[in-house]
């Protein structure tokens, strides 16, 4: 190709292109709809405490029960208990 087709297709691919985006520019984006709701304002915050009270909403995207755990054991005593078992060399080293 010479340099004078090359420059007809870069300005034909130029122009397609701008009549395309134009085209598309026609269409709404979003789409032009209305949203018309059956509930009140009041009507959703009362359903959000009912729902709060129930325990039905979720704080995260898990879905588990978190259960509180008490131990018998100090730090110090874990602590004396990881330096005897290093000693011992009773731990498993892995490389995760």
């Amino acid at each position: 190709m010479n340099t004078k087709n090359i420059t007809r297709t870069l300005f034909a691919t130029l122009l397609l292109s701008t009549a395309m985006g134009a085209a598309k520019a026609e269409a709404p984006y979003p789409a032009d709809t209305t949203f018309v709701s059956t509930k009140t304002r009041a009507d959703v915050v009362a359903e959000l405490q009912q729902a709060r009270a129930a325990g039905q909403l979720l704080v995260s995207d898990r879905d588990q029960d978190v259960k509180a755990v008490a131990s018998s054991r100090t730090r110090d005593e874990v602590r004396a208990e990881l330096a005897q078992a290093r000693a011992n060399g009773e731990l498993a080293i892995s490389n995760q």
